[in-house]
């Protein structure tokens, strides 16, 4: 058999295209994945069908199955891997020649499989079919010539018999008696002149494709339905998973794909004079004869490629498992395998292919009944390890065939794994047979694949867990280790216990009753599972003893950790977990007889429950005091901090010299503690005064966003040349000098001053209070880590930095008030910008008049603000917040320009004095301070305005044309056709010249009748209201 053209990309990734066994037979609970990729549109029952089909047209020769007589049934796979009784009494699930078809009394394969008889007696075989039914009666006909009859069974008489392999196939496989009959027909018909046909010259879907009509359905949708079955599974078989690969230039394939396509919406006409059927037949005959060099064959190949024949084999293997008990094999397994094997030619099965499904379904089936069966369990233990192990160790294998092993196995491995790593719980259904029968099942799998599947154990031996060592020893330690700690957790849910509630009182009952549940877990361990766990790891019983010592100390020690004060409570938990621990190094000590020293290391590895010194408690305890009186600093700063500075010297918040001085005498009192103080300490410590200060920082960031002061954006009009505005704006130039009096003089009632708000200077404050915090921590982080009184503790996880000379116990807070000084720095300056300069800025800059409403108010405005600035910011606020200042101002004028509303009408003649005033606002930054921003940022920074400001001093011809093809881009419309309108950009805020919607809004500030026009056709923009 060639090896197939779809396979999966790797065999250790088979996960990626699995399906879920049992997807219409089993419950949803069922987590075995199939190791055969799946076929997309064909079902277990569309599988079932086929299999049936392709087994009734390869056994039709068969007494039973439609002839009076059997005929002789050459397969070429007979002899050799597949011969047919060479192997059959040795081979557990391999077919043999029974005695008679249908007389079976005892199963020699049930036998070798360690299966049980079926109970129930042979009545249940029992047909109420009169005489043969699949052939006429015999009267007068010993003369006939011996063609082959396919005759629906007849109703005449209702005497009971025993019932064929045919019926029995039929009945298991949940074939109908139409469907039954329709495939007899079917074969008549294409059988008529050609009684010695074999079957694995038949291309058996379309000869049902060419003999069966729509009146033979009991309707159309059935019959549709059952085409479009047929259809795909030529197409898996001759397209998706050919034995042989198809050129993508086969123009039968081309045609063959174009008549699936057809037949997915209504049935195809499948008529002698049907040019459709013509094709069809055309294009799958030529498919399924296909070789490899072109030479003539007497096999045609349709479904034999790979994985369409092993899911095709494995329904037809699902077969012998019992309607009525599915967790039974049917004692006539024998002659019906003997009966399936005729099927292997047609299915490119051999022998070893045949081993390994008949492995995967009697495991499969073990599952899906629920497990309930331990004997099916058995038999694909006695397959694994006998047939499939010695296939798997055959030269000559196929690497397709290598692939679906290694899948099958890390199936049927990863299975057994999921139930070992928390074999109480599973044994807690199963009892503790699962743990006996899915151990031997694992190695096996294991086994193989590390000894028989190339480059498996390269891949195993990259691991990094408990399992990277290959000894079986190894991993049943870490079983052990796994499934205590899950039932240990399991205990823990059942009496709700969690961290939170270990300072509670209540606690300590709850320990004592978790050590009693502890104590029934290690005895149930000790009689119940380590002597099953002994054939593979002497000190079973050892391990999970120290594995369940592990856990308990893991939750006393977090009860230590809150029980800071000694109680009777905590004496009565303290002697209870004593019990415990004699109890469980017992165990340990009895299991370490076989071992070589002793059981000296694995005891070594049971870390003692000692309680730490009241000195360590008290010491706990004052920690956690501490801690609570500076939550208290916080919580106080937060119902009572003003943000005014704490003196013209000391330009920061009183609550953080608060906070910041009580950590200091904190950590200085820490140390005049006459003991060694580990790390451990040292760092619940820290970690504690770092929660404090995030919080605090959390704190200081709470004024708001940027966004809040930003004005909302007017809505897009137009400016018309013609209106009344227009008219009256000449005549208002010539008063323009006393209106803009008169203007002023009422903002000056509105502003009062032109200076910075308070609420702005306290935000200066907090921008202060974040950098003396950073300042100081600095210094508390260096007397945390260069203290002579630490003793260093290798489980620490500061100790790394103490070896290399960094020292940083607050880096996330470090972190924190990096963000913290960004996010204030730029709330300060949008509301220094758009709140406190508003009125000489963006409510006044360019309104009405560009010539006479310039920049230099503003200006005056800014270095008086800026002056203030850089007088309260101490010396390392200062450059970003001048940085944010300068953005703030440069979106503020972008804003005027872009955003300004009705008020600002522009031409294109003024561009050359915005262009001037930009560059004035450019110099003020330059100029700000002694080099705290440096021109090069400035730039960068205003390359963005720059760019608008471009765009400015084009014509309105060149912006129309600029805006066409942008917009377009931009809306993946290309080129705009007649008849079709430039779509409108949406506004995203951040501009630039080359956003659409920024070409726009410079069209709509353009006071020129083209730029009216363009926007009135296009966009039906209204006009502006006159003021």
């Amino acid at each position: 058999m060639m090896e197939p053209t779809t396979t999966s990309n790797s065999m250790m990734q088979h996960h990626g295209h699995a399906n879920t066994i049992g997807e219409d037979v089993a419950s949803g609970d069922i987590d075995l994945m199939c190791p055969f990729e799946n076929i997309d549109g064909l079902r277990r029952d569309h599988f079932r069908d086929a299999a049936y089909e392709i087994f009734f047209t390869a056994c039709r020769s068969s007494p039973g199955f439609g002839s009076r007589t059997a005929l002789s049934y050459h397969s070429p796979s007979e002899g050799g891997d597949g011969s047919g009784t060479g192997v059959g009494s040795t081979s557990p699930g391999s077919p043999v020649k029974p005695s008679g078809v249908g007389m079976a009394v005892t199963s020699k394969v049930k036998t070798a499989l360690g299966l049980k008889m079926l109970k129930r007696s042979r009545s249940r075989r029992a047909s109420s079919y009169g005489g043969n039914p699949s052939s006429p009666p015999s009267s007068g006909g010993g003369g006939t010539s011996p063609k082959v009859s396919f005759t629906v069974p007849s109703h005449g008489t209702r005497a009971r018999r025993p019932m064929t392999s045919a019926e029995i196939m039929r009945r298991q496989m949940r074939v109908s008696e139409q469907s039954d009959s329709r495939l007899r027909k079917t074969l008549m018909r294409t059988l008529v002149g050609q009684m010695g046909r074999r079957a694995e010259t038949i291309i058996l879907p379309l000869e049902l494709l060419r003999h069966l009509k729509p009146s033979e359905f009991s309707d159309s949708h059935e019959y549709h339905q059952w085409q479009k079955r047929q259809f795909r599974i030529l197409e898996a078989g001759l397209l998706l998973h050919p034995s042989l690969p198809v050129e993508k230039s086969n123009t039968f394939a081309k045609r063959f794909r174009e008549i699936i396509r057809s037949a997915e919406t209504k049935a195809i006409d499948t008529g002698k004079n049907s040019e459709t059927m013509r094709a069809l037949c055309n294009s799958v005959v030529s498919l399924a004869w296909r070789t490899v060099d072109g030479s003539a064959t007497d096999i045609c190949h349709w479904a034999d490629g790979f994985p369409l024949n092993v899911h095709i084999y494995t329904a037809l293997l699902s077969s012998i498992f019992d309607m009525k008990d599915d967790t039974m094999v049917l004692d006539e397994v024998d002659e019906l395998l003997e009966l399936m094997k005729k099927t292997w030619v047609i299915l490119g099965v051999n022998k070893s292919l045949h081993n390994l499904c008949f492995t995967w379904v009697l495991f499969e089936q073990y599952i899906v009944t629920g497990q309930v069966e331990p004997d099916l369990l058995g038999a694909a233990m006695i397959m694994l390890s006998t047939e499939v192990a010695n296939d798997a160790k055959k030269v000559d294998r196929e690497p397709f065939y290598v692939k679906m092993l290694a899948n099958v196995l890390i199936s049927m491995r990863e299975w057994s794994e999921k139930r070992l790593v928390n074999y109480h719980e599973s044994c807690n259904k199963g009892g503790a047979g699962m743990l006996e029968n899915n151990l031997p099942l694992f190695f096996a799998a294991t086994k193989i694949l590390e000894e028989d599947i190339p480059g498996y154990t390269s891949d195993e031996s990259e691991k990094v867990d408990e399992l990277a060592d290959d000894s079986a020893g190894n991993k049943v330690c870490y079983f052990i280790r796994s499934s205590m700690r899950d039932s240990f957790a399991k205990m823990l849910e059942e009496i709700n216990i969690d961290g939170a509630s270990f300072e509670l009182e209540e606690v300590s009952q709850t320990l004592i009753k978790l050590a009693y549940e502890a104590e029934e877990l290690a005895a149930k361990e000790k009689v119940t599972f380590s002597p099953i766990l002994k054939k593979w790891l002497p000190n079973a019983a050892g391990v999970a003893a120290v594995a369940l010592h592990s856990c308990y100390g893991t939750l006393l020690k977090q009860y230590l950790t809150g029980a800071t004060l000694l109680t009777n409570q905590t004496v009565l938990v303290l002697q209870k977990a004593g019990k415990l621990e004699k109890i469980l190094i017992q165990m340990v000590v009895e299991d370490s007889d076989e071992c070589e020293d002793g059981g000296k290391a694995i005891v070594r590895e049971m870390v003692p429950y000692e309680v730490d010194s009241i000195i360590m408690n008290l010491l706990r305890k004052w920690i956690q005091e501490r801690l609570k009186k500076g939550k208290e600093i916080i919580m106080r700063a937060k119902e009572t901090e003003t943000w005014n500075p704490k003196s013209k010297t000391e330009p920061y918040a009183q609550s953080a010299v608060d906070l910041m001085r009580h950590a200091k005498e904190t950590v200085e009192t820490f140390f005049e503690i006459p003991m060694a103080i580990s790390d451990d300490l040292v760092g619940d410590l820290a970690d504690g005064f770092e929660h404090l200060f995030k919080e605090y920082v959390t704190f200081v960031t709470s004024c708001g966003s940027k966004q809040s002061y930003i004005p909302t954006l007017p809505p897009l009009t137009r400016c018309n040349q013609d209106s009344r505005i227009s008219r009256l704006w000449k005549f208002a130039v010539c008063s323009v000098g006393e209106d803009e009096q008169n203007r002023h003089i009422a903002d000056e009632g509105n502003h009062p001053r032109l200076s910075t708000s308070r609420g702005t200077q306290r935000l200066y404050i907090r921008l202060n209070t974040l950098h003396y915090f950073l300042l100081q921590l600095h210094s508390l982080d260096k007397t945390l880590s260069i203290s002579s009184k630490i003793v260093p503790s290798s489980r620490n996880r500061h100790n790394k930095n103490r070896q290399i000379g960094r020292y940083s116990y607050f880096d996330h807070t470090r972190s924190a008030i990096q963000a913290a000084v960004q996010h204030v720095s730029e709330v300060a300056s949008y509301r220094l910008i758009f709140f406190d300069s508003h009125s000489v800025f963006y409510g006044s800059l360019y309104v009405r008049d560009v010539e006479n409403t310039r920049i230099r108010p503003a200006l005056k405005a800014l270095k008086q603000n800026l002056t203030l600035l850089c007088a309260i910011l101490t010396d390392k606020a200062q450059p970003l917040a001048l940085k944010e200042v300068m953005k703030a101002s440069f979106e503020s004028y972008l804003m005027v320009l872009l955003a300004g509303g009705s008020k600002r009408i522009f031409s294109r003649a003024d561009h050359q004095i915005i262009e001037e005033d930009f560059e004035s606002l450019k110099r003020l930054f330059c100029t700000c301070g002694e080099g705290l921003i440096v021109e090069d940022v400035v730039d960068t920074e205003a390359e963005m305005v720059e760019g608008v400001i471009a765009l400015m001093g084009q014509s309105t011809e060149q912006l129309v044309e600029d805006f066409s093809i942008v917009a377009c881009e931009a809306s993946g419309m290309g080129i705009v056709g007649s008849g079709q309108k430039l779509p409108m950009p949406p506004t995203t805020g951040r501009w630039n010249r080359s956003d659409p919607n920024t070409i726009l809004r410079v069209v709509c500030h353009r006071n020129d009748k083209a730029a009216n026009q363009f926007l009135k056709k296009t966009f039906q923009l209204a006009k502006r209201r006159p003021y």
